[in-house]
């Protein structure tokens, strides 16, 4: 890292013959902590005027912040501060800055001086709003000007870096400022819509595809071509029929550039002529935007995709065959007038290669008739997976917005996040959010690993699961077999696993896809530790050929485990409609206890374990005697009755003995009847 002395570049100090005295002195104030290398004014719209000065971190700020670019500081020299003073960053960025010194300004932080004495306040108001804001520093003109603490512009970035997680996003980036890696993916696919070719890209959820999305656009529009996103998922598109979406499509690139094409109407897109009159409106589109290739990014593609849309024309119809019958037709006809990338968690639209329609006006024996036909896209398009972050893409990330927050990271941290999460970044964004909670009353402070663990086992306890398991879903909606095959490598039954794998090379291509495995020769792993983590303890007792000491093993953890669970529920239905009282008369009639012992203990005592033995034969015979008050939860009492006795004649932790697997498999199917059952009470469902 260099050394940088404060200071202000010469050409810097001449431009500040544009600058009023006080601003002057602003400037000077920086140049004792800062290197100024640059300053000048420029105007929007000929009406707001602005100064601005370019500062170079030194030693200090360096390393409690990681600035390595400069940063824009900039004037506001009105009374009252107003959010379009934050918008004169973007546009002394884009039309002075951007053309020189793209590569040397540092976008995620800039500084504010404004008039306003409020201007912390209300910029502070305004940030709250936007998420994926920049890292603003407000200051007054006064206080700077009069403020002689020693370490007051470090402060100033410390109270609003320090206390900002940057990692906490659950929503698509739109902008650049926090958007990571996949640089490569976004020219691939930009090259191949200038080739000439269309693109498909999938992954699973919360895989950053949106966000990729958005970074392509923007690529797009740097390099003055054309884009538009259509939501598939969209109501106002998906419920529309095919003809209807195809004039949708124009009626989108219309408004989204700005054009004053006259276009034909909706209802002149007719089943019979809508694919000629496709054609024409779209040259017009195409002739008045200077015969740019126009990129038709169709997101949420199997909202429109047969057998598994919710719209009935687009799932057993025939409005997917013509739609794309129609685009690829076109799309060969008119070259480079356009090309298309296909975006979803499912690439069945591309691998399938016949359609089943329901033919509605054709009924045989009151039956409607099925017929195939040839998928138009079959195997047209490339299919790409979203790409996962190798170890320099996570330590990019991680350790800038990290330096940011205060938080630095011992170089081996990175290559844990990247395996234990995959190189998955919104795992990994997700999981340093949780190392920020932990440690942010001691910020600047560095990560090692034992403060890296405890921030893992949080995030794994307490949030992990369901972001797993909303990505797994797409295997277990889409790819049911699968997931089968997942679980059963997670939790160690490998022969089940590659006999799947060597009857079709297809059983394991989406797995690989989408990033969940590896391969390496006949062998196979989880990429996502995290994943494998949560198969397995999901299904930790669905494995086979166990020892007897396992199968002994799961016996006593599951009935230790369910007996206080039962327990709770007797005691809170029981006390709930009799009162505690009454309750308690219950309890003691079964325990039957002559010696009177248990008749002074509080009634939550008596399902004390450590104070009174309610064995699991008593909690059955408790249940079926007050069945009235159990029934909604258990449904059948002989299922009840017959499982709860299986359970109690498995007493593994009291009698070593041999476990046939046929009597193992009675248990796990008893036990999991009961499980579910007190599960889905306690949780409310």
């Amino acid at each position: 890292m260099n050394t940088q002395k404060p200071g202000i570049h010469v050409k810097a100090n001449e431009n500040l013959i544009y600058f009023t005295e006080e601003e002057k002195k602003i400037v000077r104030k920086f140049s004792e902590e800062w290197y100024v290398t640059g300053a000048g004014n420029f105007k929007i719209n000929q009406r707001s005027e602005y100064r601005y000065f370019l500062i170079k971190a030194t030693q200090i700020y360096q390393e409690m912040f990681g600035f390595e670019r400069e940063l824009i500081v900039i004037f506001s020299p009105y009374e009252t501060f107003q959010p379009r003073s934050i918008d004169a960053i973007d546009s002394l960025y884009d039309s002075v800055l951007k053309k020189y010194q793209a590569l040397r300004i540092e976008r995620i932080c800039s500084i504010i001086i404004s008039r306003d004495k409020q201007v912390e306040e209300k910029i502070r108001k305004i940030l709250k709003e936007s998420q994926e804001s920049q890292v603003i520093i407000p200051i007054s003109y006064t206080e700077i000007i009069n403020n002689t603490e020693v370490h007051f512009l470090q402060n100033k970035f410390k109270n609003n870096f320090y206390t900002r997680n940057l990692f906490d996003f659950q929503s698509p980036l739109r902008k650049d400022l926090y958007f990571f890696g996949r640089t490569d993916l976004i020219n691939k696919i930009g090259n191949r819509h200038f080739s000439n070719e269309n693109s498909g890209l999938f992954g699973l959820r919360k895989s950053g595809k949106t966000s990729f999305i958005y970074a392509l656009q923007r690529q797009m529009n740097r390099v003055n071509a054309a884009s538009i996103l259509i939501s598939c998922d969209d109501p106002s598109f998906q419920n529309r029929r095919w003809n209807e979406c195809l004039h949708y499509i124009l009626f989108r690139i219309k408004k989204e550039c700005k054009l004053s094409v006259q276009l034909q109407a909706e209802e002149n897109y007719t089943e019979k002529n809508a694919a000629i009159i496709f054609e024409d409106d779209l040259l017009k589109i195409y002739k008045a935007i200077n015969k740019k290739s126009i990129l038709i990014i169709f997101d949420e593609i199997e909202r429109i995709t047969f057998k598994i849309s919710s719209s009935s024309h687009w799932n057993y119809g025939k409005d997917f065959i013509y739609f794309w019958q129609t685009l690829r037709t076109k799309f060969h006809k008119m070259e480079n007038v356009f090309s298309y990338l296909l975006v979803g968690t499912n690439p069945s639209c591309i691998e399938t290669s016949k359609i089943t329609v329901k033919e509605n006006d054709i009924i045989q024996n009151n039956k409607i008739i099925e017929n195939q036909y040839d998928n138009p896209i079959f195997n047209s398009i490339p299919i790409e997976y979203l790409e996962r972050f190798d170890i320099s893409q996570t330590k990019e990330m991680v350790g800038k917005l990290g330096n940011f927050m205060g938080l630095s990271f011992e170089e081996s941290i990175y290559s844990k996040l990247t395996d234990d999460y995959g190189g998955h970044p919104f795992l990994i964004r997700q999981v340093c959010s949780v190392i920020h909670q932990q440690n942010k009353q001691n910020i600047p402070v560095k990560i090692d690993r034992i403060m890296y663990s405890l921030a893992k086992d949080e995030f794994e306890k307490y949030g992990a699961s369901r972001y797993i398991q909303m990505m797994l879903d797409v295997l277990l909606e889409f790819y049911p077999d699968e997931y089968i095959m997942l679980e059963s490598l997670a939790i160690g039954d490998i022969s089940f696993f590659k006999s799947f794998a060597n009857e079709s090379p297809e059983y394991t291509a989406h797995l690989k896809g989408y990033g969940i495995i590896s391969q390496n020769l006949d062998n196979y792993d989880f990429k996502i530790d995290i994943a494998k983590q949560y198969l397995e303890n999901k299904n930790k007792y669905k494995k086979l050929h166990l020892t007897n000491e396992e199968m002994l093993q799961e016996i006593s953890q599951r009935r230790n485990s369910l007996e206080p669970k039962l327990r709770n529920i007797i005691r809170m239905q029981l006390s709930g409609r009799y009162g505690q009282s009454k309750a308690k008369e219950i309890v003691l009639s079964i325990i039957k206890n002559s010696k009177k012992e248990y008749d002074n203990l509080p009634y939550k005592d008596l399902f004390d374990p450590d104070q009174v033995n309610i064995y699991f034969d008593k909690l059955k015979q408790i249940v079926n005697k007050e069945w009235s008050i159990f029934e909604h939860i258990f449904d059948n009492k002989n299922q009840f009755d017959s499982n709860m006795t299986i359970v109690n004649d498995n007493r593994a932790d009291a009698h070593a003995k041999e476990i046939t697997t046929s009597k193992m498999i009675i248990f796990r199917e008893s036990i999991g009847w009961l499980e579910e059952h007190v599960d889905k009470f306690l949780n409310g469902d």
